[in-house]
């Protein structure tokens, strides 16, 4: 009975898009659906609406109010437009930013948009072609504008496509703007209050002018260019996976003052079907495959790739043996932090009141760096747009240094406020000249740091559970883990379990219940061990999956006990998998 209601609900909202509201396109997309022997697809594609999150939107590509389409795109900017103009009532001209990466329907999603938002009096920058994430960031602010959007799902697969929003510090919003926006889209309940006729007098197209001034900027952030000057030509592997890195990452690179940067011909190419990956993701090893692939062959030194929309960089590495390895996002942000820190100690940039912002799920390596150099470190939710909200909250008051998360993002400036892939690649380069300038490799440089801070190995483990009944099962693993925590993790016993649902941790041993100190709740529970074990849990914002995040600790007295505390690492982590059951 239940699957027959579900499927009547569903068969009555795909009628509503075989109305005259909708084109030919989408109305033969629907009728092939309902006309299926088997109805899943059509179920998948209705059975629910593509939520306007705070996030934005992010989905599969396709007819249906679950699904990437001319229609939920168009709801998502005209609720966005009605709430810029309720917000924005006295300001002559609102204006937002529109840029795009290299999903296939991105263009003509980006253009839609601009239509709808000049439709309702609101101005349009949108950039000519597709451009990284960060620069949509930069422009908002360079520009005075009150919002922006950024039509890219990041690194998904190809089926995906995203809509981002962002706020006029250029950050993605928070509360109450995104809960507000949201209850703007959900009162768009007729295609019909969708004005999609634009007005071409308040669109304005803006490109290499622009990436000017944002190159001129990322340009700022370097600390040693005598490093860089003595070591130009220094051979760097660099790949955009067919993305928006294409041409800034490398041009950006150059304006540093490196000479030899290598590409990777087959991956230059710009396309939404990323001919030569599985995945478009530089957290997967086989999307570096053909980078590291081009360094062998060529005897470089470092390899950087971004993904699609490039805000997060992946790198790869030679070590001590000469083999190219891949540094993970803990150990990539904690390379950045460690420099910055001690860059701006030496060069005198320190003061008292700096500080480094970390996510929740990152290494805990990177407080006890901060710790040490008298450094403040914020802990903050996963996403750019609370490290942002840090920054907001300290501008004009204290002096960011940097911030990052696991997931491979990191930003080492304050003229964007999303984790930014051109700006990182720039450093990281600089980074590895001046390590060679000290007479170290990265690789060494990585070593060093677990010598002076300890060791820690972090990994990433990732449940897929697709579609209706797979989010349904996400929502009963983290209900079974919220009523029977694990008393003992790898064999050694829980001392904290920190519930962000319900703003409480508890002391295990004594049953102390207090506070945690965050700007909102989120659906993420944390298990600290006495031997300094980290198990974080949390459902995907983005994607039908439940991810956990394992950190162990461990001691290394010089360089050549890596080896042994990276597999004493690796047998807490199966250990610990083992005892999570994943």
């Amino acid at each position: 009975m239940e699957n027959n209601e579900l499927l009547n609900d569903v068969l009555a909202k795909a009628k509503i898009w075989l109305g005259d509201s909708y084109n030919n396109e989408t109305q033969s997309e629907v009728r092939r659906m309902m006309d299926a022997e088997d109805k899943t697809e059509l179920i998948e594609s209705f059975y629910r609406d593509l939520e306007f999150g705070t996030g934005g939107l992010r989905g599969i590509m396709g007819a249906g109010t679950n699904r990437m389409n001319i229609y939920t795109v168009g709801a998502a900017t005209q609720g966005l437009s009605n709430y810029l103009k309720s917000q924005f009532v006295d300001l002559p001209q609102i204006s937002v930013v529109i840029g795009h990466d290299c999903r296939n329907n991105s263009r003509k999603f980006a253009e839609i948009s601009a239509d709808i938002f000049s439709a309702n009096g609101i101005k349009v920058y949108l950039f000519e072609d597709l451009r990284p994430t960060p620069e949509i960031s930069f422009a908002i602010r360079h520009y005075g504008c009150q919002s922006g959007i950024i039509l890219t799902a990041s690194h998904n697969p190809k089926e995906y496509n995203g809509y981002k929003a962002y706020w006029d510090d250029g950050a993605q919003m928070i509360a109450p703007h995104d809960e507000n926006v949201i209850d703007e889209v959900m009162k768009i309940k007729d295609v019909k209050d969708i004005k999609f006729k634009g007005n071409p007098d308040l669109i304005q197209i803006i490109g290499e002018e622009t990436d000017k001034l944002y190159i001129e900027k990322v340009k700022t952030i370097s600390l040693s260019p005598e490093s860089i000057k003595r070591f130009k030509d220094m051979k760097i592997v660099y790949t955009p996976i067919h993305g928006t890195g294409v041409k800034l990452v490398p041009w950006a690179l150059k304006e540093y003052g490196f000479t030899n940067i290598i590409n990777v011909p087959e991956q230059d190419v710009i396309s939404g079907n990323f001919p030569t990956v599985y995945s478009p993701n530089p957290e997967e090893p086989a999307a570096l495959d053909m980078a590291i692939k081009r360094a062998i062959a060529t005897d470089a030194e470092l390899v950087m790739a971004t993904d699609p929309d490039s805000d997060r960089m992946g790198i790869a590495i030679k070590d001590d043996k000469n083999q190219w390895i891949l540094v993970n996002g803990n150990q990539t942000a904690l390379i950045f932090v460690y420099y910055l820190i001690r860059r701006w100690k030496e060069l005198g940039k320190i003061q008292g009141k700096e500080y480094v912002v970390k996510t929740i799920v990152t290494t805990e390596i990177i407080k006890d760096i901060a710790d040490k150099n008298d450094v403040e470190c914020y802990d903050c939710y996963t996403g750019f747009k609370w490290i942002a909200a840090v920054m907001r909250e300290n501008e004009g008051i204290k002096s960011y240094i940097g911030g990052g998360e696991e997931s491979y993002g990191f930003l080492p400036e304050t003229f964007v406020r999303d984790k930014d892939a051109v700006s990182s690649c720039s450093l990281m380069a600089e980074i590895a000249a001046w390590a060679k300038d000290n007479g170290k490799t990265l690789y060494e440089l990585l070593q060093d740091i677990y010598l002076e801070y300890g060791y820690g190995k972090e990994k990433g483990i990732s449940v897929v559970r697709k579609g209706k009944s797979g989010a349904e099962e996400i929502q009963k693993i983290m209900n079974d883990f919220r009523t029977n925590p694990p008393k003992e993790l790898a064999g050694s016993n829980i001392k904290l379990i920190k519930d962000y649902k319900t703003l409480k941790q508890t002391n295990v041993k004594t049953g102390e219940i207090t506070d945690l100190d965050m700007p909102a709740t989120s659906n993420v529970l944390q298990y600290f061990t006495e031997d300094g074990t980290k198990i974080s849990v949390r459902p995907s914002g983005t994607e039908p999956k439940i991810k956990f995040y394992i950190e162990v600790r461990g001691d290394m007295k010089s360089r050549d006990d890596y080896d042994a505390a990276d597999a004493a690492a690796n047998e807490k982590i199966e250990a610990a998998r083992a005892s999570l059951g994943v």
